[in-house]
């Protein structure tokens, strides 16, 4: 193998333009193919940019170094000294006459998976050879879209005023109740992996930060193993003080706006070639109640499972939304749309009720046709009311001591929801597979690589 040397890349093959036509350059990346004729053969090289037609030709090169360049196996990592030719008959528009390559390591031969895409694999075989399937140019436009995405929620949050935040991930009691828990040992106590930042990011209501975010991961031990459902992925949450769920809808609404903005201004051409196709969407996106949805699917005669009886029966206020229920909503309301008003029973503790009518929240989820992205509202804040709900969901008040603590000496009305980066991401780049929107993802079979 040889060196890098004094070598360095000059520009991926998407940064090059006209202004760089006749001029010697470096470029570095992998062997994707190469074709041969006789005394001229073609490399297609591929880095992060795309792919460039390389034309070596052995009167250039020298007879001994072309038979063994000609001979690479594909994914052997190179770097290509050469001029950059105008070529309409490809689809860059122009090759790189080649000077001289140094080859930087060798790749073993057969490939585990195909790089190109000529042969597909299941999803559990591109999951053990994670670091090959992230070599193809779509999945690598997932990934930059993610990027993007991040990035852009970030800034904007960081605009309207909220102020970035970092929460333990190890927790003593759990955030939302329920068996969901990822259980571990520290020291010679009982900790759990955090479901959420809920807790903390309510605490810091009562410090006078007003507006906090946090994008971080978060940990569910759930049972479902679907499309859409991980054990491990990245939320991103806010809380805001002297705020309702209102509020916090309107925050969400201009976020997603944005990024939708952002994405399409940036990565244009990495929607191109996920063969996806986005509008940014108008705000403000459309409220339907939970009574209305219920309703509705009274009238198309959907049946659930009574959970006393274990018999069918029809839907009825205060049952959750099933996903055929939820599909049948898509029907109507096929691109964003918040459902507010949920019964108290279906939120966790620390919903507010509404005034007058306590089996109604404040409440609201916001959904891309059948998919939950979100889920927020207005929160309690009152001391007392925090305490009856914690009980009436059977958790015990003194394990949330120092969550309760806050609240005694003057917490403000405040809202907050937290949104899920993976979901997001499927609606962004089109994928039907949940685990295609995480590097390395974590299920229920998964935890290698």
């Amino acid at each position: 193998m040889e060196s890098l040397g004094d070598w360095r890349r000059d520009k991926y093959v998407n940064e090059v333009t006209e202004d760089d036509y006749d001029k010697e350059l470096v470029f570095m990346g992998w062997v994707q193919d190469i074709m041969v004729l006789g005394k001229i053969s073609f490399i297609i090289l591929r880095d992060r940019g795309g792919t460039v037609q390389v034309v070596m030709s052995r009167n250039e090169i020298g007879a001994n170094r072309y038979n063994f360049l000609k001979k690479l196996p594909r994914e052997s990592v190179i770097a290509v000294k050469g001029v950059v030719v105008p070529n309409p008959q490809v689809q860059q528009g122009f090759e790189i006459q080649c000077k001289e390559i140094r080859v930087l390591n060798l790749a073993k031969s057969p490939l585990p998976i195909s790089v190109d895409g000529q042969v597909r694999a299941n999803m559990d075989t591109r999951l053990d050879w994670r670091f090959l399937d992230l070599r193809k140019p779509e999945v690598q436009a997932i990934f930059k879209i993610r990027s993007t995405v991040l990035s852009a929620m970030r800034d904007i949050l960081l605009e309207e005023g909220f102020i970035e935040i970092h929460t333990p991930k190890i927790v003593a009691t759990a955030t939302e109740g329920g068996t969901a828990l990822f259980k571990m040992k520290y020291f010679d106590r009982v900790a759990y992996l955090n479901q959420s930042p809920q807790l903390f990011k309510q605490s810091m209501m009562a410090t006078g930060l007003d507006r906090v975010f946090e994008i971080g991961p978060a940990f569910r031990a759930e049972e479902h193993d679907t499309l859409r459902h991980l054990n491990e992925y990245t939320s991103i949450d806010i809380e805001m003080a002297f705020s309702d769920e209102n509020d916090a809808m309107e925050v969400l609404e201009r976020l997603v706006v944005r990024v939708y903005g952002k994405v399409l201004a940036e990565n244009y051409s990495d929607l191109q070639t996920l063969n996806v196709e986005h509008t940014v969407p108008e705000p403000p996106f459309k409220r339907v109640k939970y009574s209305e949805l219920i309703e509705r699917l009274q009238n198309e005669g959907l049946e659930v499972e009574d959970e006393r009886s274990g018999q069918k029966r029809l839907i009825e206020w205060g049952d959750d939304i099933p996903l055929e229920g939820m599909k049948l909503i898509a029907e109507r309301y096929k691109s964003l749309y918040f459902i507010t008003h949920w019964p108290t029973s279906l939120k966790p503790f620390y919903i507010m009720p509404l005034e007058g009518d306590e089996e109604v929240s404040h409440a609201f989820d916001l959904n891309y046709a059948e998919k939950e992205l979100a889920s927020g509202g207005q929160r309690i804040h009152l001391p007392d009311l925090l305490r009856t709900r914690l009980e009436e969901n059977g958790l015990t008040p003194e394990n949330f001591t120092f969550y309760l603590n806050a609240f005694e000496y003057g917490m403000p009305p405040h809202a907050g929801w937290g949104l899920g980066a993976e979901r997001f991401l499927m609606v962004l780049t089109g994928v039907k597979n949940v685990r295609e929107a995480v590097l390395f993802p974590r299920d229920k079979k998964r935890l290698v690589p």
